[in-house]
Parts: C-alpha cells; structure tokens; sequence
C-alpha cells in the first residue's frame, strides 16, 4: 500500500517558527499606578501582541530594586528554577533593566532576557508602516541597544581579523559593533531630519490654512483609530492589538455647522513608555502641540481606566500640552449595555470601577454624569461608542463650541470677483448669515483669529 505524504498544513506547521515561551517577572516598589499584577496583565497582553505566549508569572515586592539584579538573589535562584520546569525560552522583565542587570541575569539565569523596553520596542518594529516611522523605530532600538552592546557577544576578548571595510586591526567585535551602531544612529538623525523638515513645510501651509488641528490621543488600545474611522469615513489600520497605530494620520472631518477640522491619529500611550520612543517619535508628538484641542479617548470599560487616565495625563504634562484645551471622549460605552441595546443595562455590569442601575439612551446626560462624577474627570467629557456611532454628534458639537471660543466674529461684503473667499468662509468659518447684494455677497460669521486678516480689506 503506497504511504501517503504530509499534506500542505502538515508540511507548514514543520517549517514554521515555533512560538516562544515566556516567563514574566514583575517587581513591587509601591509607587507605580499599576497595581503589579494589574500591570503584570498588560505585559502579558504586549507579549501576545509581540507573538509570545506566557507561561507563568511571578513578582517580588522590595523597597527599591536590587542595582545588580533588580530582584533579590532569593528570587534569581526561584527564577531560574521556575522557568527550567516551565521550559521558558525567554525571561521576560515588566522594568527597563539596566545594561549591569541584564549582562548579570543573563549569567545567573542562563537563559535570553527581555525587559519591557526591548518588548515595545519589538512590537513597534513590526507595526511601522511608513518611512517615516521605521526610522524612528530604528533609531530608538539602536539607542537602546547601544549600552547594551557587551551582551550580545560571546566572543567580545577575541581580536578581529582585518577586512577590507569592516573593522581596523586589533579592534574587538564589540568595538566595531559599537562604532558601526554609531555611525548608523548619525545617518538616521540625518535621514530624519530632512522627513521632519519636510513634514514642517506640510504644518505650516497647513497653519497657513487656519484649519483647526484636533489631535487623537490616549491609552494604547483605547480604540483612537476607530473613532477616526467613524467620524472621517477613513480606512486608518484598527485592530485589537496594543501599538495597532505607530505613524500620526490626518483626516478631515466635518463639523455640524461647516467647519472643516483636521482630526489626526497619535500613537498610542503607555505606562513607562520608553525614553527612546518619546525622543524618537518627535512627528507624533509635534502634531499634538500644533493642534487647537486634545480629544483623549478612554476606554471607560478597561479595569485600569483611572490608571490609563492619569498616565495620559502625566504624559501630556511631560510634553508640555496640558494647558490646551482637551475634551474626553468616553469610548466603548456600548459595552455598558450586555444585551446591545441601552434597554438592556443592568445594574452588575460596571465599567472599570463604574456601575449604574440606569436604563439610558445612548447620549443620555444622565450616564454620563454618573461616570464624570464617580472618576472625577470634570465637565469636558463625551460618551461615545466607535464602533457603533453613539454619542458621536455629541462628540462634534462639543469641538465646535470649543473652537467657536477661538474664533473671531466678522461682517464682510466680498465681491463677486473674490468667489474663493466665500468659498474659504464656508470650508473654515462658521456662517451665520449670509446674502447676495449687488455688491457682493454679504456675511456674518466667525472665522480663526489668523484666517480673519485676509478679509480685512472687505469689513463693513
């Protein structure tokens, strides 16, 4: 009988990369916002994002971190025996680890190490899209690599043998790895520095323009790139995954009374966002403090929604933003509701520490109130639902009023030669009444305080 060969499947499933295994260690300082297991979960969802699957997690609570190992030589020993009977592949840290710490862990765990710097960084090397944004993933891992150089050989005392191109003679691979790292961080400055130029000429026709910037930002997961979607008919890459969004995207978006605005997707934030990716990802962080308003989006179902709260919210006051105007837009509100219809709330379901025995409408103020209230975040907030459109006009009045306060009100007869300004008023102003005259056409309206020199000369 002929023996019948694997099929295609069989034949994949062979020749595939098998999926690491890892073992998370979390360390306790008591200071952090996370709670450690709490913040242990979200490692876990960052190394699925990366392709990791977990194996086991363990934590040690200590008044500070151990200089040499983080944790205490009592928990290197456990770790180590912990992740033989798991048969982890990979250790995998919830700390940035210094370069000492994890040359050291390396030796006494006898196993790869990964801290959670190195996981980001991992996750953003495989989501960047644009130039742009691989660049900036790049330059960030080698500045974060750099240090940590003497790791990664095992042959670092051995000299190098000369070539032509390669390394002098008598230098160590390290030596040429740290010198060829260099040289690559200084061209990729370079390369970025014509891209941000060139996205500045972009920024400032734009400003030009006087159309308002409405900057997307929040948690990472929060569900930014869906909203986007929603309200500019967009096709911005959403998934469930953390870091889905890595490049900033602009669309315009109209508001109810006409106004044009732009609404620009950031990159997601996260607790102890690497130093690397703030300095990095500069075009991300130059949209958010060119724009008018800050929307962030919360997802008010999250279990950590006050934590992601306030770490947006430090890391807008580390950029310097925190004064401009920001409104909060309570995303996934639809998961309030079990049964997928506001009728059917009932009075166990909660969001993060919310809960509510109110029956609402989906733009009710009165759930609304309820969740301001109980987290505290003031009167600039909107329930909305991304995915299912609810709350969204709510969500465009409120940055039309915000910006209605940055506009100026003008009276202007623009003549019949001067068709392009009407034109302008009706995609950047607000009109509030306008006529056809023998001289002109006449209006009344509100324009952005820059835009509003143009029709100086036609003021009546």
């Amino acid at each position: 009988m002929k023996r019948e060969g694997p099929t295609i499947n069989q034949r994949l499933s062979e020749t595939r990369k098998p999926i690491e295994k890892a073992l998370l260690v979390g360390v306790d300082l008591g200071h952090e916002l996370f709670e450690v297991n709490d913040s242990l979960d979200e490692l876990e969802q960052l190394a699925a994002t990366a392709g990791v699957e977990t194996v086991g997690r363990t934590y040690q609570k200590l008044p500070e971190a151990n200089p040499a190992t983080l944790v205490g030589r009592g928990k290197v020993q456990e770790i180590r025996e912990l992740a033989h009977t798991l048969q982890a592949d990979l250790v995998l840290f919830d700390e940035e680890l210094t370069p000492t710490q994890l040359r050291n862990l390396e030796e006494e765990l006898d196993t790869r190490i990964l801290d959670r710097t190195g996981l980001i960084l991992d996750i953003f090397a495989r989501h960047a899209r644009t130039r742009e944004g691989r660049l900036q993933v790049e330059l960030a891992q080698l500045e974060y690599r750099l240090p940590r150089l003497t790791r990664m050989w095992t042959h670092l005392s051995r000299q190098g043998v000369g070539g032509v191109g390669l390394r002098g003679p008598g230098e160590t691979q390290l030596e040429v790895d740290r010198r060829q790292s260099k040289e690559r961080i200084a061209k990729l400055r370079e390369e970025l520095r014509e891209v941000h130029a060139h996205r500045e000429l972009y920024r400032q026709r734009r400003r030009h323009e006087g159309v308002p910037v409405v900057a997307l930002v929040g948690y990472t997961n929060a569900g930014k790139s869906t909203l986007l979607n929603t309200l500019a008919n967009a096709d911005v890459y959403a998934a469930n995954v953390l870091f889905a969004t890595l490049d900033p995207t602009t669309r315009r978006v109209q508001l109810p009374e006409g106004q044009e605005v732009l609404l620009t997707d950031t990159v997601g934030f996260i607790q102890r966002l690497p130093t690397q990716l703030i300095a990095a990802f500069r075009a991300t962080l130059e949209e958010i403090q060119d724009a008018q308003i800050i929307l962030h989006v919360l997802d008010i179902t999250h279990p950590n929604a006050e934590e992601q709260a306030r770490t947006v919210d430090r890391v807008l006051g580390e950029l310097g933003v925190a004064h401009k105007p920001r409104l909060v837009a309570l995303n996934k509100i639809d998961r309030l509701f079990p049964s997928g219809h506001p009728n059917g709330l009932d009075g166990s379901k909660h969001a993060g520490s919310i809960t509510t025995a109110h029956t609402p409408e989906p733009e009710d103020a009165s759930i609304s109130d309820r969740i301001a209230r109980e987290m505290g975040l003031g009167p600039d907030y909107i329930p909305v639902s991304a995915t299912r459109g609810w709350g969204l006009q709510l969500l465009l009045n409120r940055i039309q009023d915000v910006l209605s306060g940055n506009l100026t009100p003008v009276r202007v007869l623009i003549p019949y030669s001067a068709a392009n300004l009407v034109a302008l008023f009706h995609e950047r102003g607000v009109i509030e009444h306008e006529e056809h005259t023998e001289r002109g056409t006449l209006i009344e309206g509100r324009l952005p305080t820059r835009l509003s020199k143009l029709y100086g000369g036609y003021s009546v």
